[in-house]
């Protein structure tokens, strides 16, 4: 099973403007060959249909614990996307109604590269890539074999950080910015462990090919603050008391990959301490002209103290 918490795995800044085209670049990260959900739904079922779990129990941790944290990835980009769409943060703009809107005041929307991440989905994010193709099952791959699906994961791992890096030097909104900083130093992480996990059970020193591809997050700005706090060298369990098993992978004497800041490899119980989600602003004009929002605050208001 699954525990939710209501926070994004790290900070994100405001956007300092309403950017749907760095929206849609960043969707690549999450509906894209190589992206969050492709990540996610590949270690999901993994993890679900893992054979002779309890006799493999550090590789099957290793997966599990890995697939909790692709879902809040999913969750990060999806708030990386919606927060473009949107703007920056401004309270109470949503506390009127939409006014006239004869005059078409959302005309360039019609223009921008996904227009239907306006007109289908308000601005929010949804699994499709950077052009609006729909993500499917069939980017999902589970073999039964413990070999082929780990080297398969390391290779969509690589792959993944060489899309981050394409976004990122697409993008200049300090939001998507963020998002691609971070996702660079965490899919690094796991193209490193799936490499060790391949290196425990064959014998072979993959890690010796790493970095794949040869991404040097040190001469990334965005990158600095997880190395220094060592991100790159932690796992999360992401579970109260479970997954602890996978420091027989990520762990025992294994050190940080050679071009980043030293230092042994560990597992952390539990989950990052994470930052906080952004209260995103609603547009009455544009997704419900004739809406009393004050009634509905009203309401949403009684609602929250009958629950305390």
């Amino acid at each position: 099973m699954f525990l939710r918490v209501d926070k994004l795995q790290v900070e994100l800044p405001a956007p300092t403007k309403q950017d749907p085209n760095a929206g849609a670049a960043l969707q690549e990260l999450l509906g894209g060959k190589y992206g969050e959900m492709s990540t996610l739904g590949n270690y999901l079922f993994q993890s679900f249909n893992f054979r002779s779990k309890s006799k493999l129990r550090p590789f099957y941790s290793l997966v599990a614990a890995i697939t909790a944290e692709e879902l809040g990835h999913v969750e990060l980009v999806s708030n990386g996307v919606a927060m473009l769409n949107n703007g920056p943060d401004t309270p109470g703009a949503d506390e009127g109604d939409g006014g006239d809107i004869s005059g078409t005041p959302f005309a360039t929307m019609k223009d921008i590269r996904s227009a239907a991440s306006f007109f289908s989905h308000a601005g929010g994010a949804v699994p499709v890539n950077s052009n609006s193709m729909s993500w499917n099952v069939d980017m999902v791959t589970t073999t039964g074999n413990v070999v082929m699906d780990l080297l398969h994961n390391f290779h969509l791992e690589c792959g993944a950080r060489l899309h981050k890096l394409r976004v990122y030097e697409t993008v200049s909104d300090p939001t998507a910015r963020e998002v691609c900083g971070y996702l660079l130093v965490r899919g690094s992480v796991h193209a490193h462990a799936y490499a060790l996990a391949l290196k425990k059970i064959t014998g072979v020193d993959i890690e010796k090919m790493l970095p794949v591809p040869n991404i040097p997050t040190g001469n990334i700005p965005e990158c600095q603050k997880y190395l220094a706090e060592g991100s790159h060298r932690r796992l999360y369990t992401f579970s109260p008391s479970d997954y602890k098993d996978m420091a027989g992978v990520w762990g025992n004497g294994e050190m940080a990959l050679p071009d980043d800041p030293p230092g042994e490899l560990e597992v952390v119980d539990g989950m990052p301490d994470g930052g906080k989600i952004h209260d995103l602003t609603g547009i009455p004009s544009a997704f419900a002209p004739d809406y009393a929002p004050e009634e509905m605050y009203e309401i949403a208001t009684k609602l929250w103290k009958a629950s305390r």
